[in-house]
């Protein structure tokens, strides 16, 4: 069953975080993930202080490839590229119903 993944992020290194999406993409791809909605240019319908970000859904074919994705030792690097470019929170929503 797809499990949903939103990565929410500030970017504090606007370089940092363009060389992260040169690769992030892929490392998305290699267990499944696919984004389904979300970027810069996003809409803000409530703030109570967060402050801007970018928001990112991903569709992953499983709780367990969602996972693998972000524990895959071969993608440390690049995880350590996002986290270079912007402070980060990555959930994983499970399915209603």
């Amino acid at each position: 069953m797809p499990h949903y993944v939103v990565v929410q992020l500030i970017v504090k290194d606007a370089d940092a975080f363009a060389a992260y999406r040169a690769k992030g993409g892929a490392a998305l791809a290699k267990h499944g993930g696919q984004p389904i909605a979300g970027g810069p240019e996003i809409e803000v319908l409530e703030d109570t202080g967060a402050g801007p970000s970018t928001c990112l859904i991903v569709a992953f074919p499983d709780a367990e490839a969602a996972r693998a994705w972000i524990n895959d030792p071969e993608l440390a690097e690049v995880h350590a590229m996002r986290r270079d470019g912007a402070q980060t929170t990555i959930l994983l929503l499970p399915p209603i119903g």
